[in-house]
Parts: C-alpha cells; sequence; structure tokens
C-alpha cells in the first residue's frame, strides 16, 4: 500500500501504514533530513545577501523579547513593592517606566516586521526571477518530460509557500527561541522550585509534537505533489478546451478532476487534521500548566516561601513559556510545508542547464551551407527506437529542401537537431563546415527562423508579436516585414490597426492570419535558414495563395527546409528528401526521383489518387 493508497481510505479513517511502507519511510528518514538541511542552507545563503538589516531585525527581536520579559517582572515589583505594603510612594514612575517598556515593545515589534517583510519579498524577488531565468536556460528535453501547469505550481505556489515562512515564521522562531530561554533564566532566579513545575509541560509538549509532525510532514509533501498535478491537469484542459468539446470528452475530463481532487483532499484533510492537533493540545498543556503554577505557588506563598509578586510574576512567564512553545510547535508545520515547497523548488534549479562545451568563436557571416554527415538520434529515454538513423545529404547556400515522409518518419526531428533543441547522438552536422556542436546555441538559433504549423502568438500587440523577431526593430521595419508576409491590408483592418492587443493565444484573427504574422515575424528576423512545419496545412485555398506568396518572398536567397505534403511546394525544391522510419531512403529532385519510379513516385501516385 503507498502513500496515495492509504489516503483514499475512506473519509473519517486514519491511513494506515503498512509494515513495508514504515520501513520505508525509516530508510528515508534520513535522506529526508539531509534535503532538509541543504534546502534550509540554501534558503538561508539567499537572506545572507541582506545580512546588514536582518542583523538590525534579530537585534530588535532581542529587544522585543527581553522588554516582553521585563514587563511582567515590573507589574509583580509593584504588587510587592507599593501594593502589598500600600505604599504609593514613587509608584507613579515604575508604572510610566512600564508604560514606556510596553510601548518600546510594540515599536519594535512593529520595525521588525516591517523589515522582514522586505527582507523576505526581496529573497522570493531572487528566487522566483532565478527559478524562472533558469527556466529558460533548460533543455527541450525538460519541458518534453513535465507537465506545463505542474512547473506553473512550482513557480506560485511554492515560493509563496516559502514566502510565507519568511515573512511570519522566521521572526516567530526566533523570538519564540530567545522567549524560552530568558523566561526560563528568569524563573530559575525567582524560584527554582516553581521553575521545575513549570517545566513539567516541556517533556509532555515534545511527545505530543514528535507524534503529530511524524505524520504532518510525510502529508505535507504528498499535499504539494496532489497540487502540481492538479494545477497541470488545470493548464492542460484549459489549453486543450477546443479538443475536449469537438470529442466530447467533458465527462471523462471531470472525472479526472474528481479523481485529482479527491487525492488533494485526502491529502490536504489529514495533514489539516493533524497539524490542527498541535493548538488544541498546546492550549490544554497551557491550561494545566497554568493551573499547577497558581496551585503550587499559593502554598508556597502561604509558607512564606515566596510573595504574592512573584505568583503573579510565574503565571505571566508560564503563558510566556507556553506560548513560544505553542507558537514554536505552530510554526513547525508551515516551516514544513515550506521547506517541502523550496525542496521541489531547488529540485528543478538543480536540473541541467543547455551548456556549450567546446565553443569556436564564428566570426564570419554564415551564409547556409548545411552538412547532415551518418547523423542518428533517439530521445532520451528510449534504448533502441532510432528516431533516425545514418542520415547524410548536403544543402547548398540558397537551397529550398523538402522534407517528406509519413507521419513518424523523422522529418521534424532533422529541423530540431539542426536548430540543436536537441544534439544528435552519433554523426555531425555542419554549417558552413563548422560543426554546430562547436557553435553556441545562441549564435546559431539567430540564424535560423521557425514558421510552424501551429504558430504560437504572445498576448501582446501584433507590432510586438511581429517584432519578436528582431527587439529592436523599428514600427517601419514592423510594417516593411507586415507587407512582405502579406499580413498588413488584414492588420489594418483590425481595430487599433498594430497596436490591437491579441489574446488568448490570436483567438480573435484566423489560423491563416496567425500564420501570415508568424511569418513576419521571421521575415523581420533576417535569418540565414528558414524551418517550415506544415506551413500551409489546414489553410483555405485563398489564404494558402496569400501565404505561399509571402513564403516564397521570406525563402528567397535562403537556405530553407520545409515539412509540406503539398505538392506544389516540393516542385519548387532543389532537393527533395524522402524519410521512412527514420532513414534518408532518397534524394534528389522531383523530377530525379519521379524516373527512378520508387518510394517517393508511390507516394506521389497514392496522393493523386
Amino acid at each position: 500500500m503507498n502513500m496515495f493508497d492509504a489516503i483514499r481510505r475512506p473519509f473519517g479513517h486514519e491511513p494506515i501504514l503498512t509494515k513495508e511502507d514504515l520501513s520505508k519511510n525509516k530508510e528515508k528518514k534520513n535522506e529526508r533530513a539531509e534535503n532538509w538541511k541543504s534546502t534550509l542552507l540554501r534558503i538561508w545563503k539567499l537572506v545572507d545577501e541582506q545580512r546588514t538589516l536582518l542583523i538590525v531585525v534579530l537585534a530588535l527581536v532581542f529587544v522585543s523579547s527581553s522588554l516582553a520579559l521585563l514587563g511582567p517582572y515590573l507589574i509583580g515589583f509593584i504588587i510587592d513593592q507599593y501594593i502589598v505594603p500600600q505604599t504609593f510612594a514613587g509608584m507613579g514612575i515604575v508604572v510610566l517606566w512600564l508604560i514606556v517598556v510596553y510601548m518600546g515593545h510594540s515599536a519594535s515589534l512593529y520595525l521588525q516586521n516591517f523589515w522582514m517583510v522586505g527582507i523576505a519579498q526581496q529573497v522570493i524577488y531572487r528566487l522566483r526571477t532565478r527559478l524562472f531565468s533558469h527556466l529558460q536556460r533548460l533543455p527541450v528535453t525538460f519541458f518534453d518530460k513535465r507537465q506545463h501547469g505542474e512547473l506553473m505550481s512550482r513557480m506560485t505556489n511554492d515560493i509563496e509557500n516559502v514566502s510565507s515562512t519568511l515573512n511570519t515564521s522566521f521572526i516567530q522562531v526566533f523570538s519564540s527561541i530567545l522567549t524560552l530561554t530568558g523566561t526560563a533564566i528568569v524563573m530559575l532566579t525567582l524560584s527554582p522550585l516553581l521553575t521545575l513545575f513549570t517545566l513539567i509541560i516541556i517533556p509532555l509538549m515534545y511527545i505530543s509534537i514528535q507524534w503529530i509532525t511524524k505524520r504532518t510532514s510525510r502529508l505535507y509533501k504528498e499535499q504539494q505533489k496532489a497540487i502540481g498535478e492538479l494545477n497541470g491537469m488545470i493548464e492542460e484542459t484549459i489549453s486543450g478546451q477546443k479538443i475536449i468539446k469537438a470529442f466530447s470528452q467533458e465527462p471523462r475530463v471531470m472525472e479526472d478532476f474528481r479523481e485529482k481532487s479527491e487525492r488533494l483532499r485526502h491529502a490536504g484533510f489529514w495533514a489539516w487534521t493533524y497539524a490542527g492537533f498541535i493548538p488544541k493540545v498546546m492550549n490544554f498543556l497551557n491550561n494545566g500548566s497554568f493551573a499547577v503554577v497558581a496551585g503550587v505557588g499559593g502554598i508556597l506563598a502561604f509558607n512564606g516561601s515566596i510573595s504574592i509578586g512573584v505568583i503573579v510574576i510565574f503565571t505571566e512567564y508560564s503563558r510566556q513559556f507556553t506560548r513560544p512553545l505553542n507558537d514554536l510547535a505552530n510554526q513547525f508545520n508551515t516551516v514544513l510545508s515550506a521547506i517541502a515547497g523550496a525542496e521541489r523548488v531547488f529540485s528543478i534549479m538543480d536540473e541541467v542547464e543547455e551548456k556549450d562545451d567546446q565553443v569556436l568563436n564564428v566570426e564570419k557571416k554564415l551564409e547556409g551551407q548545411v552538412v547532415f554527415d551518418q547523423v542518428s538520434f533517439k530521445y532520451e529515454g528510449s534504448e533502441e527506437a532510432w528516431t533516425i538513423r545514418d542520415v547524410s545529404f548536403t544543402v547548398g547556400i540558397g537551397q529550398t529542401v523538402a522534407l517528406v515522409g509519413a507521419t513518424g518518419a523523422g522529418k521534424t526531428t532533422v529541423m530540431q537537431l539542426l536548430a540543436r533543441f536537441y544534439d544528435a547522438n552519433k554523426g555531425e552536422i555542419r554549417l558552413d563546415g563548422t560543426p554546430i556542436s562547436f557553435m553556441p546555441r545562441e549564435t546559431l538559433r539567430k540564424q535560423i527562423a521557425f514558421v510552424l504549423q501551429d504558430p504560437f502568438l504572445f498576448e501582446a500587440t501584433v507590432s510586438d508579436n511581429i517584432r519578436y523577431g528582431k527587439l529592436d526593430a523599428t514600427d517601419e521595419e514592423v510594417i516593411a516585414a507586415a507587407k512582405g508576409a502579406n499580413a498588413h491590408d488584414f492588420i489594418a483592418n483590425l481595430p487599433n490597426g498594430y497596436d490591437t492587443i491579441l489574446t488568448g493565444d490570436g483567438s480573435m484573427i484566423s489560423q491563416g492570419q496567425k500564420q501570415l504574422l508568424s511569418i513576419a515575424r521571421a521575415l523581420i528576423a533576417d535569418p540565414v535558414i528558414l524551418l517550415l512545419d506544415e506551413a500551409t496545412s489546414s489553410i483555405d485555398t485563398v489564404t494558402e495563395l496569400k501565404i505561399q506568396e509571402a513564403l516564397e518572398h521570406l525563402m528567397s536567397g535562403r537556405t530553407s527546409f520545409v515539412i509540406a505534403h503539398r505538392l506544389n511546394t516540393v516542385r519548387k525544391a532543389d532537393l527533395v528528401l524522402v524519410m521512412e522510419m527514420g532513414k534518408l531512403v532518397e534524394s534528389g529532385t522531383q523530377q530525379q526521383l519521379l524516373n527512378k519510379n520508387g518510394i517517393y513516385a508511390t507516394m506521389l501516385a497514392d496522393a493523386k489518387s
């Protein structure tokens, strides 16, 4: 029985773990503790960047804790020195000092909280920024294996848990430790015997907290994991609403959502149920401690061992002593949740970034000659299935290459290898004679532009979406690119022209218009190499003519790789590469392939029939 099996048990029944589960949990205990230490150290390094202000905050915590101890002592002093003997001369000055102490306590609390919030927000800002920057440097293979919603959960929920803990828990934990230490010292000074009765509560609290946190730590991790999975599913279903509705899959999606929500509900129920025991247990022990102090103190006062003022001080200190324990117990759950979130964030930051190991300085302007030399590739995790095998061909400067073949033949993989979204396992790809594995990816990709089957548009203006190909492009260059892509006319008819904001991945414009914008974006980038992946598929005939004209303008003088089933595109290609099951089975001009009467000729005949 795994953890999810346990929390799926009927509502109201405690999850029961088998001996096997307990054994596994015991084996992981030390590993988890090491992870906690490492995670806390990494958080501390982020906090440490604001060391001076943090020292000021900690000093204020020391001041507020000291003043909190001084207040009850002054109250006891007033009772013993003025109220009991009924001597009121000079009491006003002590009362005034008492007011100053409590005002100073309040002021120090306000300042430490104010500055700590600033520190926490700076830390979270750095953490969020570094995580986002790190995501931009991760390889495509990382995103292939992750749900986008789950990554979003780490960027939002997990970091927010860390933020909440730094905002409140950090100060409370430090303050509680100081208060406990100071209170114990003063209590021992006043009455060691009464202190001993007060301290009886500590082992009871420790046993209770240990029993509770042993269960909550595990459940909080499961809760965070369930939140990530649920967010991933939500993101996926929102993005795929059209497909869901088209195939009438709403009932299945709702069932999947209910299952994941139920999993989260059970994990959250048990995590917060166990966590909810802490304040109840603490309140019970607090009241018990207060009763013990009052009872034992009364006996000692009756015997003349201590004064009435000391009893008052002890009753206040007993609450001050148990309140930090209560705060520590409550904050422990918050800290556990934050650590679980931080571990998930740091696990992403520990992923290996996309690096250029052997880089050559490519100073000359690239011209666009491409050579594939015995290139083989398989995706990570695939032991035997090669996506492409021993592919070799040469493309001259400015030539157009058409890649044809059935779905899964390896056409798109050829393009992705050329852009170094993936690196070949065997063989070599050269651009103008230089192996692309020696080129910085950024330098290489600046020479390449994509026009994909499903163009992606950002939630921004039309102008900004075109300018994405060249961020420093002027308005005149944007308009020129739009005209070159046959997009200017429809843009001019939009509500705000080039300043129209596209939302929902450009859902307010047609698929063909999106494609024209993506061509304009590629055109303004002025690339050496073009990669066109089914750029004219699923487009009506009239729009296709506009797109085809724009593509011809875009491809002029550039080395172009085209994946297309349209005969017109293949006919104009300088080189046709026929892919089958990851192998290059035929190559040549269309006429040469027709003369061979081989696989391509058969494909063409089947397409016409």
